[in-house]
């Protein structure tokens, strides 16, 4: 989307502000059923060397940011309490659109869009839930996924912390995105070379 919607979307938020509106109200206009229709407002970086990811485990979002511009931001999924997503100053330093788990469990699954800023640990598509819910990787939404992934060089950095300065603002205008109620679609289904087809076009099986 270009870039005056995305200072509509500011806007918007300041304008909440003024009118005392709760978080829960702002909320209300932007969730989605789920994680497959979002598809964030974006900005291409006038210079990719100083692109940087932030993301804040303690709302669930990542921002990626050009300096004080936010290029792009969006809900993600991060690691559960015994599992925790790492923190502190990583850089992404490994990047594959198709990329395919090699450890049990779930051999074989799917994670579209994979930026690797640890080992073991990467930022990647995956199902969305509105809590920690992941073994420690940063899982985002479809077209998200895809987006980052253009904009974002390898050896770009990544901070990660419980918290970014975006999240009072940016963040609460973010939906809240939920796949929990979809079906499973079949093993088959992910194990088949498909699922990168639809990835790339910013679907998956009938979603």
């Amino acid at each position: 989307m270009c870039k005056s919607n995305f200072q509509i979307l500011i806007a918007a938020v300041a304008v909440s502000t003024l009118l005392g509106l709760t978080g829960c109200e702002t909320l209300k206009i932007a969730t989605h059923s789920h994680s497959f229709k979002f598809d964030p407002p974006d900005k291409a970086p006038k210079n990719k060397s100083a692109v940087k990811v932030k993301i804040s485990t303690g709302a669930q979002r990542l921002y990626v940011v050009e300096g004080d511009d936010v290029l792009l931001a969006t809900p993600v999924t991060v690691g559960t309490p015994s599992t925790p997503t790492p923190q502190g100053d990583f850089t992404i330093y490994s990047k594959q659109a198709q990329r395919r788990r090699v450890s049990q469990p779930d051999a074989g699954y799917p994670m579209p869009y994979w930026m690797e800023f640890k080992s073991a640990y990467g930022i990647h598509w995956g199902f969305m839930k509105p809590h920690p819910a992941t073994r420690g990787c940063v899982r985002m939404p479809l077209i998200a996924a895809k987006e980052v992934f253009a904009i974002v060089p390898t050896g770009t950095p990544v901070n990660i912390a419980k918290s970014q300065p975006w999240d009072a603002t940016i963040g609460k205008t973010l939906p809240v995105l939920d796949d929990g109620p979809l079906p499973n679609p079949p093993k088959s289904y992910f194990h088949s070379p498909q699922v990168f087809i639809d990835a790339a076009n910013g679907k998956m099986w009938h979603f």
